[in-house]
């Protein structure tokens, strides 16, 4: 039977401790027996867990003997792990066991060094802060989960389903994976990654900017067809001024802040309204429905449909 630790460290979220042991502990073989033993570690018994407090009946030796170790996120993730964590996780890994984090749990696993020159994610809102803090590893915010063999990462919480059964499908093969998901009322894949539930903000210009007046205009009619030419004459300067003041005030490009505007509009439509898609693309100013379904997808990381099941209201 596969052993799975689940450390719970002060702090921990409740959602990000549960979903592993619930994943996991509803998996069934084709015979209907369990693959997998779980087991609550922490440093100590009792362990705060926001409204709560839970008692973790193993200690840190107890990720000796784990063939998976899962690290859920905690509310506010120290730099220097609690004495012993480190040396445990390392000797794990060494030893070929497989870790994974959850969410912010990622930070505790890169304190350790793990992740130092590989690929990782986090929830989305916390991905700059992980970067930040831990330039070795590089933060991919835009994907539910990734898998660099021996060491996963998962973004926001519900991610850690999307991760849990990754690796189910990995032990035992799809059908067991598809039982699991099944038991958890979720899709064995889900469509697009992070970039979809991440508000797209506009890039701001700073109050009382020479383009303060052309950014409102321009995002009202977003839907016109409007060329450089156009906003530049809207704004009275050449199009190449229009441009300079572009990259000093916001960031980007003319097109590029048209482009996002279009396609924060489109969200809403499909959210709100049951426009086909080809009047959406017509309706925010995209030339075609090829063009939408394409620049959405580059922005969104999804498709205006899987973005429409995802979010629409009602």
């Amino acid at each position: 039977m596969h052993s799975v630790a689940v450390l719970a460290l002060d702090g921990v979220i409740p959602f990000d401790l549960s979903a592993p042991i619930d994943t996991f502990g509803r998996s069934r073989l084709p015979d209907g027996g369990e693959p997998y033993r779980i087991r609550v570690c922490s440093v100590r018994e009792e362990v705060p867990a926001g409204p709560f407090t839970i008692r973790a009946p193993y200690g840190l030796d107890a990720l000796a003997e784990a063939d998976t170790i899962i690290l859920p996120g905690v509310a506010e993730p120290p730099e220097l792990l609690p004495p012993g964590v480190t040396e445990a996780l390392c000797s794990a890994a060494a030893n070929g066991t497989r870790i994974a984090s959850i969410c912010v749990g990622a930070f505790l696993l890169a304190a350790t060094g793990l992740l130092d020159g590989l690929r990782a994610t986090t929830h989305w809102y916390a991905a700059p802060a992980l970067a930040e803090r831990y330039p070795k590893v590089t933060v991919d915010p835009n994907v539910l989960y990734v898998d660099n063999g021996q060491f996963l990462t998962s973004a926001g919480a519900a991610a850690a389903l999307d991760m849990c059964l990754h690796m189910i499908r990995r032990d035992h093969g799809s059908a067991v994976a598809a039982h699991a998901a099944r038991m958890s009322v979720m899709p064995l894949e889900r469509e697009g990654g992070q970039a979809q539930f991440i508000l797209h903000d506009l890039p701001p210009a700073p109050a009382g900017s020479t383009l303060e007046p052309l950014l409102a205009w321009l995002e009202d009619n977003c839907g016109q067809d409007l060329t450089l030419e156009r906003m530049a004459a809207r704004a009275g300067m050449s199009t190449r001024t229009l441009n300079r003041r572009f990259r000093e005030q916001t960031g980007t490009t003319p097109l590029q802040w048209l482009h996002r505007a279009r396609v924060r509009r489109a969200q809403y439509l499909l959210e709100t309204t049951t426009h086909p898609v080809e009047r959406i693309a017509a309706q925010t100013g995209f030339g075609s429905p090829t063009a939408f379904r394409e620049r959405f997808r580059r922005v969104v990381g999804t498709s205006p449909q899987g973005y429409r099941r995802a979010f629409r209201e009602g």
